[in-house]
C-alpha cells in the first residue's frame, strides 16, 4: 500500500504580500504557516479552538488557525503576527500597548491576543471595558490575569483614536 497525500497548491495574501505554497489537503492553516513557512508567532496549544494561541487573522476576522484547514485561506487576507509592525519595525499601537501596559509575561498567548485586539479595535474602535472582556473571551493567558491586558487594549483604542484625528 502506497502513502499517496494529496497536496494542493494554495494562494493567499500573507502579511500583504502574494504568496503560492504547496500543502497537503488535511494541514492547517497553524500549520501551515509555522512548518512550511517558519512563521511561529503562531503557536499551537489546546488544537480544539479553545484557548487562542493560533488566533491569526483571515479576512480581518479572528480564526483559531489550529482547527482552520490551509485551504480554507485559499484567495483570502491572512495575518500573522509577523505582518503587524510597520515595515521599519516600528510596532503597531497595539503591540506597543501590550508592553507599556505589561500585558504578557511568558508570551505565549500574545500574538493571538494581539491579532484578536487587532480584529476589536478594527471593529470597534472605542470598546468599552465590557466590549474588550467579552471579545477577548476565546484568549486564554495563564500568566498575567486580565487586568493588563484589558489595560492594553484600552491604551491602543486611545492611542489609536488620537492619531486619527
Amino acid at each position: 500500500m502506497t502513502d499517496s497525500k494529496q497536496t494542493l497548491q494554495l494562494n493567499f495574501q500573507l502579511n500583504g504580500k502574494a504568496l503560492e505554497v504547496e500543502c497537503e489537503a488535511q494541514e492547517t492553516l497553524a500549520e501551515v504557516l509555522r512548518d512550511r513557512l517558519n512563521l511561529t508567532g503562531t503557536k499551537i496549544s489546546c488544537e480544539v479552538q479553545v484557548c487562542g494561541a493560533c488566533t491569526v487573522l483571515v479576512d480581518g476576522l479572528p480564526v483559531s488557525s489550529c482547527t482552520f484547514l490551509a485551504y480554507e485561506a485559499r484567495d483570502k487576507n491572512v495575518l500573522t503576527i509577523e505582518g503587524l509592525a510597520r515595515p521599519d519595525g516600528t510596532l503597531h499601537p497595539i503591540q506597543q500597548a501590550f508592553i507599556d501596559e505589561f500585558a504578557f509575561q511568558c508570551g505565549f498567548c500574545t500574538p493571538g491576543m494581539i491579532l484578536a485586539a487587532k480584529s476589536l479595535l478594527d471593529e470597534n474602535p472605542k470598546p468599552t471595558e465590557d466590549d474588550i472582556v467579552h471579545y477577548m473571551d476565546g484568549n486564554i493567558c495563564r500568566c498575567t490575569g486580565y487586568v493588563p491586558i484589558v489595560r492594553a487594549i484600552q491604551k491602543a483604542a486611545s492611542g489609536m483614536a488620537k492619531k486619527e484625528k
